[in-house]
């Protein structure tokens, strides 16, 4: 069969792009290797979405999804693993299992993910004491002691809206300078509550449930930090892989395409956290995934 659109990713940005693309008219297909309703699923709580007060990451997605499917979206659990455009201009997508999609158009919704530290209980506690988006939970954790690991901008400017929030902010970061703008530091520096751990690297985790703890180390000196929080700011790395020949990629990964969310590729379109961009939210997801959608109606209708 060959699909109006292509989506492969599952996540906000994909399953609005199927949606605004069923009330459209368009067949859609969204091909999805993981859970459907993307990263926020590991989220307990979300209270930044539009139209929910506090609802789970897993209700959202479910949500999303439900959306999209009651739209007449079909969707597909797959992994693709090479994504290519005929001369003709079909876009095809071929599985880890074989399958192969066909469509006229294709958006690229695969996201980012967070860099993990890669220790022993980090992924079992994500959701549980291990976050990535300090604007997203932060308030969580109000007048408790936290951890942020990371030196660059992102990592400091959690540091700053935690301090806002927690009893306490260790900073910990495996260099003796920062990445990040000096003027964080500096705002950092007058800040009571926040201290720095440098030269240091976090290697356990306490807590099977709950995280409880950590323990950073530096030249052999062991440090134990209760702390309930750690918010890991270590960097994003995007799946833009099988898209090497359809999308400018920038030297980290990121499709370099701006807010219209077209690419160099004719009939392919980006959405999400995949797209290099300043703000990386799941309202802004959700915003691109409509945009690109809109673009492939043009596309299509033209």
């Amino acid at each position: 069969m060959l699909y109006d659109t292509l989506i492969i990713g599952g996540g906000p940005a994909g399953l609005t792009a199927a949606t605004y693309l069923r009330r459209a008219g368009k067949s859609v297909l969204v091909l999805e290797k993981n859970a459907f309703g993307g990263q926020i699923t590991w989220s307990p709580r979300v209270e930044n979405f539009p139209g929910f007060v506090s609802v789970s990451g897993a209700e959202l997605g479910d949500r999303l999804l439900e959306q999209a499917m009651a739209q007449g979206a079909e969707v597909e659990l797959e992994e693709v693993v090479c994504v290519r455009a005929g001369e003709d201009g079909v876009k095809t997508a071929v599985c880890e299992s074989g399958a192969e999609f066909h469509g006229r158009t294709l958006i690229a919704a695969v996201g980012a993910r967070p860099r993990m530290l890669g220790l022993p209980g980090e992924e079992a506690l994500i959701g549980s004491g291990v976050c990535f988006c300090a604007v997203c939970d932060g308030d969580f954790y109000a007048g408790q002691d936290v951890a942020v690991c990371g030196g660059g901008s992102a990592a400091l400017q959690d540091a700053l809206l935690l301090s806002d929030k927690c009893r306490s902010v260790t900073l910990i970061h495996r260099r003796d300078t920062f990445r990040g703008e000096r003027r964080l530091v500096e705002a950092l520096e007058k800040r009571e509550n926040v201290a720095f751990l440098m030269n240091a690297t976090v290697t356990a985790l306490r807590g099977e449930t709950e995280l409880s703890g950590l323990v950073a180390e530096r030249d052999g000196q062991r440090f134990e930090l209760p702390v309930t929080g750690l918010f890991v700011a270590v960097g994003h790395r995007p799946d833009n892989g099988i898209f090497t020949s359809l999308l400018a990629l920038d030297s980290d990964g990121y499709a370099d395409a701006g807010e219209d969310c077209l690419t160099k590729t004719a009939g392919v379109f980006v959405a999400g956290d995949c797209r290099k961009k300043g703000i990386r939210q799941l309202t802004t997801a959700a915003a691109d995934g409509s945009v690109a959608a809109l673009q492939a109606c043009r596309f299509l209708d033209a």
